[in-house]
């Protein structure tokens, strides 16, 4: 009887020291700067197809950076550190000048969204989407900073 709950204490206690993988809804963190012609954001979102991510400029000046869920590691025996969890990111936040976001530049490359808005008189809403370029590289040309070419739909 007491190998028996040895071995149980042994298993719970292995259990116990495995770390599971978290899946949660990252949050992103944005540097947010300006040029007298356009409002660039900066935000790391690593491990993601950029078809997988959506950017979108609200009626209200609110920008919405989203990213779908990455996968969950395949086959791990024993995950050791899990600094860094699967799932989606999200970030909203309050744009400082009205923007054109119709005329948007999107970019994602080396994990990295970088979004260029013209800035504008009034806030022109719009949901962006990259079409990819490589596997890990994607973009959304609006021609920010070029409104004379800029086509608004």
């Amino acid at each position: 009887m007491a190998l028996i709950a040895q071995k149980y204490s042994e298993k719970v206690l292995e259990r116990e020291n495995r770390v599971q993988e978290q899946v949660k809804q990252q949050h992103i963190p944005v540097k947010v700067y300006r040029t007298a012609e356009r409002l660039m954001i900066a935000a790391p979102m690593a491990g993601l197809e950029p078809e997988n991510i959506l950017v979108e400029v609200t009626h209200d000046g609110r920008l919405i950076l989203h990213g779908d869920q990455r996968a969950m590691l395949k086959e791990v025996k024993e995950l050791l550190v899990d600094e860094w969890s699967v799932g989606v990111y999200h970030r909203e936040l309050a744009l400082p000048v009205p923007v054109n976001a119709v005329c948007a530049n999107v970019t994602y490359g080396n994990g990295v969204l970088m979004v260029a808005l013209p800035i504008s008189d009034q806030t022109s809403p719009a949901r962006l989407t990259l079409e990819r370029v490589t596997a890990t590289h994607g973009e959304h040309k609006g021609n920010a900073g070029h409104l004379a070419t800029c086509v608004q739909t």
